[in-house]
This record gives structure tokens, sequence and C-alpha cells, in this order.
């Protein structure tokens, strides 16, 4: 299952051509360095949030470290299902551009894994869409919460995993971050595996809308609903 959203442009990832995760709308422009307290806190510390009890084993968001991550994620952006919507194939570098940049920026975007039972299996990007290009595009409202997901192996896909993992992560962030109402999504409309995951987990589909490099399905889980879907 890939869900990667190429509207949201880093340049040289392939995920579109025009600015950083959160550039425009007046906003700071990523900075040089890494993260600091004041980054961490624009997603109430991710790397806090802890486990979430799924049906399938106990799953954790943890924030990507090149070091560490950048080998296995670069393998999951060459399989082909995944290249069709991330694209981020090709040489390792390509990968790591992308994550550097998502890194040294101020932290209204963070790449992690997610690992299920200790064995990391997905790769996310949970991110501030208020304060990200997406906002152009749609009705934000303050706090709106974004998230990418990428399932790494092929036999993880099309049985169900999807579902449950989207449930688990957005019921974290509206559990993590009270200030915010909904956690929103914009899978390219072709990629009808992502969007029925995303309804499956409990996801309402929004509207269709137009962004760079893609037309996507807004998806939107609302915490006033989140006991209802």
């Amino acid at each position: 299952m890939a869900t990667g959203a190429r509207s949201r442009a880093v340049p040289g990832v392939g995920i579109g051509s025009t600015s950083a995760p959160g550039a425009g709308r007046g906003e700071p422009q990523p900075r040089a360095g890494g993260h600091d307290d004041l980054c961490d806190e624009l997603l109430d510390r991710v790397a806090e949030w802890g486990p979430a009890h799924t049906p399938t084993g106990v799953f954790q968001l943890v924030p990507a470290r090149i070091d560490r991550d950048l080998p296995l994620i670069s393998r999951w952006m060459n399989d082909p299902a995944a290249a069709a919507f991330w694209e981020l194939a090709g040489p390792r570098d390509v990968a790591e551009d992308h994550l550097r940049t998502q890194l040294a920026g101020d932290g209204r975007s963070v790449p992690c894994l997610g690992v299920l039972d200790g064995t990391p299996i997905s790769y996310w990007e949970i991110y501030r869409a208020d304060l990200d290009p997406l906002a152009r595009h749609y009705p934000a409202r303050p706090h709106d919460t974004g998230i990418h997901l990428l399932i790494g192996a092929v036999a993880d896909r099309g049985r169900g995993l999807g579902g449950l993992l989207l449930r688990a992560v957005a019921d974290l962030v509206l559990a993590q971050r009270p200030s915010c109402a909904r956690v929103i999504a914009e899978p390219d409309i072709r990629n009808t595996p992502s969007i029925a995951a995303f309804l499956t987990a409990g996801f309402r589909f929004s509207v269709e809308v137009d962004l760079p490099d893609k037309r996507a399905a807004l998806v939107v889980r609302d915490r006033s609903l989140r006991l209802l879907m």
C-alpha cells in the first residue's frame, strides 16, 4: 500500500517540484539544522507518542534516522508499486535527499518507521497539513494533521494491514494532539487500494482536489466521529 503525496513537493524527491514540506503561506522556510524542542512542538513530539495495540500486534511510530533506516527505506521506495506514487525510486541518495530535507526542516513533517512487534514494516510521514502547501487546495483548519503511508514488504500488502495501521495512527494523532480536530490524507485518485484502506480505517471521503502532479481524494477522519466510524 502506497499513499505517497506527490503534491507535497520536496526538491529532488519526486513527489512534486515546487517547495519543501510546509513552505508557502507566509511560513518560515526549513532551517539547515536538525529538530529542536520548538520543532518537536509542532507535532507534539511524535517520538513520545508511545505504542498502539492493534489486532495484529503492538505498533509504534519511530522517527526515522538516516544512518539506521536509509537502506530499508530506499529498498521499499524502489518497489514498482511504491515508485508509481512516491517517485523515490533510484539510487539511495534519492531517498536520502528526501529524508534529509524533512529532518533538516522545522518539524512540520516527521518521517517515521512503523514498527510492528519490533519489526519495521512501513514508512510514514506525519505532517502539519495546515502549514503545508496542501492547505492552498482545501479549507484547512488549524492543527489539521496529515499522514502518508507506505507498507514496505509486498507480502504485507493486500491483506487489510493498511486499514488497521491507518486507524491506529489516526487514533494516535487524535489522542496525542488534543488541538487537532481531524486527520487528513490525499491519496492519488488512481490509487484505489489506498483509498479503500482509508475508508476502512474510518476516514470519510471529502472531495477530489487538483494538486500539482496529481488529482487526489481528500479523506478525513474527524475527532467528533472517531467512535462512530
